[in-house]
């Protein structure tokens, strides 16, 4: 019992309540452990598979994993974090990424033991008569007291009566789907909790429910998202993976280890023991570059995107203390010859822009010699010039 709630407690936020998790797993069945994911993109990233990690952990304890596709939530759109009323997805879009969602997943989870679902079971079943009955189970201050309505609420700006429908229907998968215990993003708290009082209400053993962290992107301030380009897409090429992992800071390395990486927790320690003793960060890099990439593609692929990354900065040429730093852009991007120069990798844009037209300008080990290029806010790479000024720049 012990090892198997230090496994499931592992990296999460919050676990509501542990004592009913206890005495589920006392008895001694598989449980039902259900998370949802709207597919509202054709590609997950790595900040999804935080979520797809804990259930596979479940998976390896022996409980079912409800892989819930919200193909019916996604045409309402998660007001979650929203300052505005979200644009629904058409009935097209939501099938298409709900079918590329099926197909990735399973490079984690194990087919055997997962159920995927979709809400549109149910919910296409429900009468207008059913969803009014639904909507009358929660009241209007109770909705208010989620964050981003109520700020929503107090500043004047719109919230449409449909968004309140998200988190009862979210709840009603609970129901819907006996759910045992519940994953989400601590984002996600709210709806995690309806689901509870709708199952008290409809007389059900209510779901234990277990947050999770909200993975930063590669700028290690945001959350990754593919809209703030600071994602890592679990179907780009292993060397465009293996790429941006080791542009991440070496102190959110450590973040990706505990949510992203397999590894037991006693021997991400001793990587953080050898780092203390004198090992390069960068070795340790490497070895969470190439477990991840062979988790989405292969072990030879990973093997490969490490030798070829080596390649490209030259077998040791780029400094072990590398310079990081973070820049501010007002308009959403910088010029590259603007970065160089605040990097301090350059004394000007004229210069900058003469090592660009010179060819010695590299990011993330490759040649850039496109003076009109921008680097959009949220992204993080590795800026060469010359062969020896480096600088790991983070945009804002």
């Amino acid at each position: 019992m012990d090892e198997s709630l230090q496994l499931i407690k592992r990296g999460c936020d919050e676990l509501l309540l542990e004592d009913e998790l206890v005495e589920k797993l006392k008895r001694g069945k598989p449980l039902r452990i259900k998370a949802g994911f709207d597919p509202t993109a054709p590609d997950l990233h790595l900040g999804h598979t935080v979520l797809i990690n804990k259930l596979r952990q479940f998976q390896d304890l022996g409980h079912e994993v409800l892989f819930l596709i919200g193909d019916f939530t996604g045409m309402i759109g998660d007001p979650t974090g929203k300052s505005v009323t979200r644009p629904a997805l058409t009935r097209d879009d939501v099938i298409d990424n709900a079918r590329s969602y099926e197909q990735q997943i399973f490079k984690i989870l194990d087919p055997e033991k997962t159920l995927v679902m979709f809400n549109s079971s149910w919910m296409g079943e429900m009468s207008s008569a059913d969803l009014i009955q639904l909507a009358a189970k929660y009241n209007v201050a109770r909705m208010l007291e989620r964050d981003d309505f109520s700020k929503r609420y107090k500043s004047g700006q719109s919230i449409a009566i449909h968004e309140f429908l998200y988190p009862l229907i979210q709840g009603y998968d609970s129901v819907a789907m006996r759910a045992d215990v519940e994953l989400g993003g601590t984002d996600q708290k709210f709806n995690l909790l309806v689901g509870r009082e709708l199952q008290k209400q409809h007389g059900q053993e209510p779901q234990v429910v277990l947050t999770m962290p909200i993975l930063e992107g590669l700028d290690g301030v945001q959350k990754m998202s593919k809209s703030l380009n600071n994602y890592i897409g679990i179907s780009d090429s292993p060397d465009d993976m293996f790429g941006k992992i080791m542009s991440i800071s070496d102190e959110l390395m450590w973040r990706y280890y505990e949510l992203l990486s397999f590894r037991p927790i006693v021997e991400i320690e001793q990587f953080k023991s050898d780092i203390e003793a004198g090992t390069n960060p960068r070795d340790i890099k490497f070895l969470l570059a190439e477990e991840l990439i062979a988790r989405f593609h292969d072990t030879d692929s990973a093997t490969q995107a490490r030798e070829n990354f080596i390649a490209r900065f030259q077998k040791g040429a780029m400094p072990e203390d590398i310079v990081e730093l973070t820049l501010t852009s007002d308009s959403g991007s910088l010029p590259i010859a603007n970065l160089l120069k605040e990097a301090g990798l350059c004394s000007s844009t004229s210069e900058a822009l003469r090592m660009l037209k010179q060819g010695a300008v590299k990011l993330d080990g490759e040649r850039v010699d496109d003076k009109g290029l921008q680097i959009e806010a949220g992204s993080c790479a590795v800026f060469q010039v010359g062969k020896r000024k480096f600088a790991r720049v983070t945009v804002a």
